[in-house]
């Protein structure tokens, strides 16, 4: 019973492992046939965006900076310091007094760093 188990075992193992060398050798011939057209002028070049895309900051910077006030009103909390508190209070009234062009402007560069229809959710409010 045991030596069927582990039979089995290899099987899948080895059947995975093929799998993942086809898939590799697939998408290796699906990026040279891309290159092709792109060389040949058929499809726009979007190499450069692509590894842009790949080491650009942006998306972190916009995720620490929407959970900056999140982790600090969790700690205001938590403290139970009620001048952390009047702060942060007075932090999210000053920033829902900001114009309405400047909130939907911020609104706008976080939808679109993450990829989201800004005009969405502008709408719903």
């Amino acid at each position: 019973m045991w030596l069927s188990a582990i039979k089995l075992a290899f099987d899948a193992a080895g059947h995975i492992y093929k799998n993942r060398q086809q898939t590799k050798m697939l998408m290796s011939d699906a990026q040279m046939r891309h290159a092709e057209a792109m060389a040949k002028g058929e499809k726009e070049y979007q190499g450069q965006l692509l590894e842009a895309r790949q080491s650009d900051w942006k998306d972190e910077f916009i995720l620490i900076l929407l959970s900056l006030p999140i982790g600090l009103l969790a700690w205001a909390v938590f403290s139970d310091d009620p001048a952390i508190m009047d702060k942060m209070k007075l932090f999210f009234q000053y920033f829902s007094d900001l114009p309405f062009w400047y909130q939907t402007i911020f609104v706008g560069v976080i939808a679109s760093v993450y990829g989201l229809k800004a005009t969405d959710l502008i709408k719903r409010k």
